[in-house]
C-alpha cells in the first residue's frame, strides 16, 4: 500500500500540470497519473503490482472515493467507520479492525462527502449535521458533520453484496434452517402480513431481500425507505420509493409517513417498508390492515416481545391513540414476527420465529414457532439450531385461501 506522504506528493504534481476548469475525461486523468508515476518510478524503483497500486490510489484520488476505494472493492469488507479523517476502522467477516493511513487532511474527506451526497440529491452542512446517503452499488452511507461530531467528520458505509443473498445461502451459513426456509415460503406466498426485528448489524436487510424472492412475480410491489438498499430483482412490476430531506429553507421534506400514503394510491398488492422508526408505524400498520396483506417490514428491537413494545411507542409519538387501540391494531395488522440476532461468535442467525396471536387481556399475544437452542461449541465458535417449538401455527386461513393445507402448522 503506498504511503500517504507519497499520494499526497504525487497528488500535488498531477494537480499542478493539469487544467482542472476544462473537461478533463477519465482517459485524460489516467495518463497524466501514469506520467507522473512512471516519472517518480526512475529514481525510485517498485515492483509491477506496487505501481499499479500506486496509479489506482492516485487516480480514486481524483475520480473514486479515494482512500476508501480499495475498501469498497474489497468483497471481504463489510463495513467502512471513519471518526474523522486520521482515525478510520473496518469491518472483515465480523471482524473490526483498525485501519492503516489517514486522509490528507479533514477538508479533503469533507469534499468527499459532499461529493457522495450530492450525487444522490442530498444536503449535509452545519445547519443540518446528519444525513443517510447511498453510493452507486447500493452501499448506505451515513454522514455527521461538527458540530455534531465532535471528532471531525463522521462517516459510516455499510456495504452489501453485489447480488442479493437468497435464503439457500443464509442456510449454509448456518443463519436458518431448510424447514423454518420451507415455513417462510409458504407463509409469503399465502400473503402473511411478516415485520423483521433485530438489533443493528443483524442482517435485516439482507435477510428482506431474500425473503422477498419468494414473493409471486406476477405481483405489484411498492418499497419505500430512507436511502433506498433494497434489490428485489424477482418481480418485474415493482415500484421503489425513497424519502427525501428538506432543503436550505426548509421545505420540500417527503417522509416516510408521506410514501406511505401515496403508495395505497398506486394499486400494490404488497408494501414493504424498509425500516421503521416512528409515528409512520401507524401509517404501516393501517396499510397491512386495510387489504395489502403479504406487506412486510423491519425495525430495530432485542427481542420479537421488544418489538411489540417498541411499535407501541412508536405510534403514541404521533398520535393521541389509547393503547388498548395500539394493541389492537398491531395484533390485526402484523401475523408472523422473526427475529434475527448477532452472536457473540458474530454470526448472525434466526433465533426466533412467532406467531401474533391477537390482543388477550389487554396484551399482544405471541406464540413461538422456532427458537434457536444454543448447544454450546468449540473454539468460540456458536452450536445450535432453529428448531421447532411444538406450537402449530393457529391461524391458517391465508395457507387455506392460497390452496395449502397446515394440518401439523407447517407452510406446505
Amino acid at each position: 500500500m503506498p504511503s500517504d506522504e507519497l499520494v499526497y506528493e504525487l497528488r500535488g504534481r498531477i494537480r499542478s500540470g493539469i487544467d482542472f476548469g476544462g473537461s478533463l475525461s477519465d482517459e485524460e486523468l489516467m495518463e497524466k497519473t501514469e506520467q507522473v508515476v512512471f516519472e517518480w518510478c526512475e529514481s525510485h524503483p517498485i515492483t509491477v503490482s506496487e505501481k499499479v497500486k500506486l496509479v489506482k490510489r492516485l487516480f480514486h484520488s481524483f475520480r473514486g472515493l479515494d482512500l476508501l476505494q480499495p475498501l469498497m472493492d474489497d468483497p471481504d469488507v463489510s463495513e467502512i467507520m471513519i471518526n474523522s479523517h486520521m482515525e478510520l476502522f473496518v469491518e472483515r467477516h465480523g471482524v473490526m479492525a483498525r485501519m492503516p493511513g489517514a486522509f490528507e487532511s479533514r477538508e479533503r474527506l469533507e469534499d468527499l462527502i459532499q461529493s457522495i451526497v450530492s450525487s444522490v440529491n442530498r444536503v449535509v452542512n452545519e445547519s443540518s449535521p446528519i444525513v443517510d446517503a447511498r453510493l452507486k452499488d447500493g452501499s448506505r452511507v451515513h454522514v455527521v458533520l461538527p458540530p455534531v461530531a465532535l471528532k471531525g467528520p463522521c462517516v459510516t458505509i455499510r456495504k452489501f453484496p453485489g447480488e442479493p443473498m437468497t435464503m439457500d445461502q443464509l442456510i449454509k451459513l448456518g443463519a436458518l434452517t431448510e424447514e423454518a426456509v420451507h415455513f417462510l415460503r409458504g407463509i409469503v406466498e399465502a400473503k402473511y402480513n411478516i415485520f423483521i426485528s433485530g438489533g443493528t448489524g443483524t442482517g435485516k436487510t439482507t435477510f428482506l431481500n431474500a425473503l422477498s424472492q419468494f414473493i409471486p412475480s406476477d405481483e405489484r410491489i411498492v418499497t419505500i425507505e430512507d436511502s433506498a438498499e433494497l434489490r428485489i430483482n424477482s418481480v418485474p412490476n415493482l415500484v421503489s420509493m425513497e424519502t427525501r430531506n428538506a432543503n436550505t429553507e426548509g421545505k420540500g421534506e417527503i417522509t416516510i409517513r408521506d410514501l406511505i400514503r401515496a403508495s395505497l394510491r398506486m394499486r400494490p398488492n404488497r408494501i414493504i417498508v424498509g425500516e421503521v422508526r416512528g409515528a409512520e408505524a401507524l401509517d404501516m400498520l393501517q396499510a397491512m390492515n386495510t387489504g395489502h396483506d403479504g406487506s412486510i417490514s423491519t425495525g430495530h428491537a432485542n427481542s420479537c416481545r421488544d418489538m411489540i413494545s417498541r411499535l407501541e411507542t412508536m405510534v403514541l409519538s404521533g398520535a393521541e391513540l389509547p393503547l388498548p387501540v395500539i394493541r389492537g391494531q398491531i395484533g390485526s395488522a402484523i401475523d408472523i414476527m422473526v427475529h434475527l440476532s448477532r452472536f457473540r461468535d458474530r454470526t448472525r442467525k434466526v433465533s426466533e420465529i412467532s406467531e401474533v396471536l391477537g390482543v388477550e387481556n389487554g396484551e399482544v399475544q405471541l406464540s413461538p414457532l422456532f427458537v434457536f437452542r444454543e448447544e454450546g461449541g468449540r473454539s468460540g465458535r456458536i452450536a445450535g439450531a432453529l428448531e421447532r417449538t411444538g406450537h402449530s401455527l393457529r391461524n391458517t386461513d391465508k395457507l387455506r385461501m392460497a390452496g395449502k393445507e397446515v394440518p401439523d402448522g407447517r407452510a406446505g
